[in-house]
């Protein structure tokens, strides 16, 4: 665990409430009754299920036990309640939290605009299935079932802009030029298919080209900026930035942080191209690459 700020992210807080309140409503208790059963104010049920409050991993425990979750929602659940007592979160992937447990992938689905600048790879949300496959390999000890099943997690989780309800987020992307020419074999078809999403309506794609200045995202590296839909004058989530490295990912809502990325997307936005220049610059590199 690395301590990566001084108050640290509220993201498993949140999540780890939106978790035990599916939990219990799947179990047909409601709010009072479980409140009853745990001998607890329904104050207190509320708070927690509404993320405004840490939670003892022997309470998570014991609410899982009442609402009969399966031994590895369970985990997860403990091992999320322990996290939000962190200072920082370093999210590590496959170690106390089992792969097939993504947070990120929660918080895209209940997005309302998802901002993302990429220096190196193609958006998960714009990959194709050969391209995601090609990324998979790389990652260590992944067998080709692992593989298999990480590009159908991919595939899956592109759904979410083509959604009927609730509406699908805003989803704007901002592309280093240098990856499109990377020597992906399967860089040809996925370009066509960035092409192609560039011209849905709730989709912006554009391209910071090779000849740009240096900025501030070279040290940064690729991000995402998550936006939530708002209740009243209010956003019912913080707005969360998300960073993934090797070994795991991190999640930064305080509003210092999302500050400094917001204006490095600002930055970033005025030197990319326009929507209809990056198109032609898409066009010209899959042309040279069939050439």
């Amino acid at each position: 665990m690395v301590a990566v700020t001084e108050i640290g992210s509220t993201v498993p807080r949140r999540e780890l409430g939106r978790l035990l309140r599916q939990t219990r409503e799947q179990a047909g208790i409601g709010l009072e009754a479980a409140a009853a059963d745990l001998e607890w104010s329904r104050a207190k049920m509320y708070r927690i299920e509404a993320g405004q409050t840490p939670v003892r991993a022997l309470d998570v425990d014991q609410m899982c036990r009442l609402y009969q979750a399966a031994p590895e929602l369970t985990e997860v659940l403990v091992s999320l309640a322990k996290e939000s007592k962190s200072k920082g979160w370093y999210h590590a992937y496959g170690e106390v939290i089992p792969r097939w447990f993504q947070l990120y992938v929660g918080l895209e689905s209940a997005a309302s605009r998802i901002r993302t600048y990429e220096h190196a790879l193609v958006p998960g949300l714009l990959q194709t299935p050969e391209y995601a496959t090609e990324i998979a390999r790389h990652r260590p000890g992944a067998t080709d079932d692992d593989i298999a099943k990480l590009v159908d997690l991919r595939v899956e989780r592109q759904r979410v802009l083509s959604r009927k309800r609730p509406v699908p987020p805003v989803f704007e992307a901002i592309l280093d030029e240098a990856l499109l020419h990377k020597r992906v074999p399967a860089m040809t078809g996925q370009i066509d298919k960035l092409l192609a999403a560039s011209g849905e309506p709730n989709i912006t794609l554009r391209v910071l080209p090779l000849a740009t200045e240096l900025s501030r995202a070279c040290v940064a590296g690729s991000f995402v900026i998550l936006d939530f839909p708002t209740k009243g004058a209010r956003s019912a989530e913080p707005t969360t930035v998300y960073k993934e490295g090797l070994s795991g990912a991190l999640y930064l809502d305080r509003v210092e942080e999302v500050r400094e990325y917001a204006q490095e997307w600002g930055k970033l936005a005025a030197r990319a191209l326009g929507v209809e220049e990056s198109r032609e610059l898409m066009r010209e590199i899959r042309e040279r690459r069939h050439g």
